[in-house]
């Protein structure tokens, strides 16, 4: 492509590549807070695509799109208008894990968004295939962004970009001997932008990622599934949004399992698998391996679940959880009809792994901002993490953080005690990754204060201060806030004498009776009995919304536990809060071993808290640290 053929067009605020899951949550934040924002993409086709799992949310990450809503994301309000299914997982363990999970209309989702997109004011789409990032030379080796260029030629001036390239980078679909240079679902790959990248110095990683096959429902023998249905009471994802408002006639799901036949049609085409060959140079997932990982990995299993998930009520299709692969499609065939059910089941399209380039997270601030290139943030899969839920958290922290900047405004920065996107962010930009990221419960120190049930309660604030929160909308908020204390208050104020009444209750309800005097808060810690129950010893009580009642039970069952992890962010926000200055030079502080020196200089942390979390870093490097900081201040 010759320079000549290069021509300007009319200058943006931010540029954000890629429209996917990070990319619609950029571009919308960006817009939302005044911006003049263009979001580029491959194909109009590709808009907020599912192209793996039909559903949202599920074990943490149903946290992550709370979070994302109560910050004044749009995920939560898509998901809720076009589930088919919804499950709240883990109600038998702690309100901590409970995590919400909707199956969705594949197409329906991404057609919403994409509706939500293109009538945003100061949002403009357009499809084309983004080759550079334009940037000018600073002081120190640092770059500045001052536009992106298109294939056709095309210069659009902007002064942030924010990179939600997905698995498109240099993308390849794997499915056995067979190699196709595409995107997700035969969609383009983006060829050109990573040798842009090298060229800025940034450095690259090759992760891969997988889906299984999707099969025609008419060709499964329902029969022989067990069937799973969806919760009676939907509960939603948005705050906005009450149960009654998205009730829906809910479709199934269904379970089945891989036996020793399925497993011994893998081991024995084993060596035609591209991961086992060598053909895959990418690193996998950890967290949702291949079949074929699963059976060579873990051999003393008997079976492995497999769950029937229906694609939408679009089509017949139903994705097949459990069973990705990059077999051959002779094996797939076998394989899958192998399993209970499927034994005349018809392939519409064929389980295949996809190689893509990712950056090294290291390289980011908190922010999400290139370290040495100004205005260039970057989130998503492009950061080394997996699935939607994370790239739509990392999608609206990157289009605030880039608005934050242009605006003149402090950046927004969550950390590890206020959100599990905090936790998300925090590993990859201080741990890194050297395999696609997957949020977890287990990641979480706080996890008992980070609950998805009082994310709205957590983050308001801070999206009403950023501005994608309305007034209207955090002073309900602020209402329930202060009825939850109310009836604290009232339940802990309010005392039962030991009368026949009550001793009667606590017999029938396989409750000790009294001793002494008790409040209704100390009868609704007991294991046995909760807020609901006790209803008839509690003459004066109201009628409340039953958010409050689910906040107002949480607080006193796990008060103790609570008040004690208050303690522990408290000493974690001290280490947070004992700044790091930018400048600082650690090769002269002498006594920090020479691998603490390394990691140093290269993450630079923002704080001794996240220095204290680097991998190489000791906690005598820490104390050496402390001192330095100490001496630094006197100095300055």
């Amino acid at each position: 492509m010759g320079v000549n053929m290069a021509y300007n067009y009319e200058a943006f605020d931010v540029a954000v590549v890629g429209a996917g899951h990070a990319g619609c949550e950029a571009a919308l934040a960006c817009a939302r807070l005044g911006l003049k924002t263009i979001m580029f993409t491959v194909s109009m086709d590709s808009v907020a695509l599912m192209p793996c799992n039909p559903n949202i949310g599920g074990s943490s990450k149903g946290h992550l799109v709370r979070e994302i809503d109560a910050l004044g994301g749009e995920m939560g309000k898509v998901i809720d208008q076009t589930y088919i299914q919804s499950k709240m997982l883990n109600r038998s363990k702690g309100s901590a894990v409970h995590s919400l999970r909707a199956q969705a209309d594949k197409q329906e989702y991404s057609h919403r968004m994409r509706r939500i997109v293109e009538n945003t004011d100061n949002l403009t789409l357009k499809q084309a295939e983004v080759t550079e990032i334009l940037t000018k030379d600073l002081e120190n080796g640092r770059k500045e962004v001052i536009g992106v260029k298109i294939f056709t030629g095309g210069i659009y001036p902007c002064k942030a970009v924010i990179l939600c390239t997905g698995v498109y980078l240099k993308a390849r679909c794997i499915c056995g001997e067979v190699s196709t240079y595409t995107g997700p679902n035969g969609l383009p790959a983006a060829n050109h932008l990573t040798e842009c990248l090298k060229n800025l110095g940034i450095e690259l990683f090759r992760f891969k990622t997988g889906t299984p096959a999707r099969i025609d429902g008419r060709t499964i023998d329902f029969s022989k599934l067990q069937e799973q249905k969806g919760d009676e009471q939907v509960i939603p994802f948005s705050f906005t949004n009450t149960s009654k408002e998205i009730e829906k006639e809910q479709v199934s799901c269904w379970l089945t399992y891989t036996n020793e036949t399925t497993h011994e049609i893998i081991r024995n085409n084993i060596s035609r698998s591209p991961l086992f060959s060598g053909d895959i140079k990418g690193t996998g997932p950890r967290y949702c391996p291949s079949i074929e990982d699963k059976v060579m990995r873990f051999a003393d299993k008997e079976r492995h679940q497999v769950f029937i998930e229906p694609e939408g009520n679009y089509t017949n299709e139903m994705y097949i959880s459990g069973m990705s692969s990059s077999l051959p499609e002779d094996v797939q065939i076998r394989m899958y009809r192998s399993v209970p059910g499927l034994e005349h089941s018809h392939i519409v399209r064929n389980a295949y792994a996809i190689e893509y380039d990712c950056i090294n997270p290291l390289q980011l601030k908190p922010t999400l901002e290139m370290k040495h290139i100004d205005g260039m943030f970057c989130s998503g899969q492009f950061n080394g993490s997996s699935g939607y839920e994370e790239a739509a958290a990392q999608g609206i922290m990157a289009g605030i953080n880039a608005a934050m900047k242009l605006l003149d405004k402090k950046p927004l920065i969550l950390d590890r005690s206020q959100a599990y996107i905090g936790v998300l962010i925090d590993d990859l930009v201080t741990k890194g990754t050297t395999e696609p990221y997957r949020m977890m419960t287990s990641r979480a120190e706080y996890r008992l204060l980070l609950r998805q049930d009082n994310a709205d309660l957590r983050l308001s604030k801070l999206g009403y201060e950023v501005g994608l929160i309305s007034k209207e909308r955090y002073n309900k908020v602020l209402e329930k806030q202060t009825e939850i204390e109310k009836e604290l208050e009232r339940l802990k104020r309010t005392v039962l004498g030991s009368t026949k009444k009550v001793q009667e209750f606590l017999t029938s309800h396989e409750s000790s009776e009294l001793k002494t005097g008790t409040s209704l808060a100390e009868l609704i810690r007991r294991p046995e009995l909760d807020y609901e129950s006790i209803a008839p010893l509690d003459e004066e009580r109201m009628p409340l919304d039953e958010r409050i009642i689910e906040q107002v039970t949480i607080n006193l069952k796990y008060e103790g536990y609570i008040e004690r992890q208050n303690r522990q962010v408290e000493q974690f926000k001290k280490m947070e809060g004992k700044r790091i200055p930018e400048q600082i030079d650690y090769q002269e502080i002498e006594s920090l071993r020479l691998e603490a020196k390394q990691k140093l200089t290269k993450i630079r942390p923002i704080s001794i808290g996240q220095a204290s979390r680097i991998s190489g870093v000791s906690p005598a490097d820490i104390s050496v640290l402390l001192v330095y900081l100490e001496q630094w201040k006197r100095r300055s």
